[in-house]
């Protein structure tokens, strides 16, 4: 069986997980039948192993997110995200939040309890070409501290942060 053919028994079967398909057909035809298959993305080769990881990081992204509720609200525990107005309860009290923070705490609360690392952290909302060897990740997860409360965010040594409903 060759991968068209996998893929076509994966989405035949009702599965949804994510599909990356890696190849040497680089034919423009073979990427749209691989796309209209199922394939979630497709590259070929060669290829550059840090391509592939941002890839796999970005279906992943859209695999944790959990449903958005018709009205553009995300509840995590006592936190309410306000996905369309940009603003953050805390029971019934509205804190307010710059930019940034506001999407390190959306991205938190897309992915409860998941261990985020500081990389993904500042990939995800810095971008991919931000200084690794920034603290900037850990001065804005101060900041969310203080204005959250300290046991809303947990660290997880040598690995990252999670935001505990």
């Amino acid at each position: 069986m060759d991968g068209m053919e996998v893929i076509r028994e994966i989405r035949g079967c009702g599965e949804t997980l994510p599909i990356i398909v890696l190849t040497a057909r680089d034919g423009l035809n073979d990427k749209i039948s691989g796309l209209e298959k199922g394939a979630d993305d497709y590259i070929t080769k060669p290829f550059r192993f840090e391509e592939l990881l941002a890839r796999i990081r970005v279906q992943l992204r859209k695999v944790n997110q959990p449903t958005v509720k018709v009205d553009n609200k995300l509840q995590i525990g006592d936190i309410t995200l306000n996905l369309l107005t940009r603003q953050i309860w805390l029971g019934e009290k509205e804190i307010e939040l710059s930019a940034r923070e506001f999407i390190l705490a959306e991205t938190l609360a897309r992915h409860p309890m998941q261990v985020m690392s500081r990389q993904q952290l500042l990939d995800h909302i810095w971008g991919y070409d931000y200084d690794p060897g920034s603290n900037i990740v850990d001065v804005y997860i101060g900041h969310l501290r203080k204005k959250l409360g300290n046991n809303l965010i947990e660290t997880v040594r040598g690995i990252g942060y999670r935001l505990r409903p």
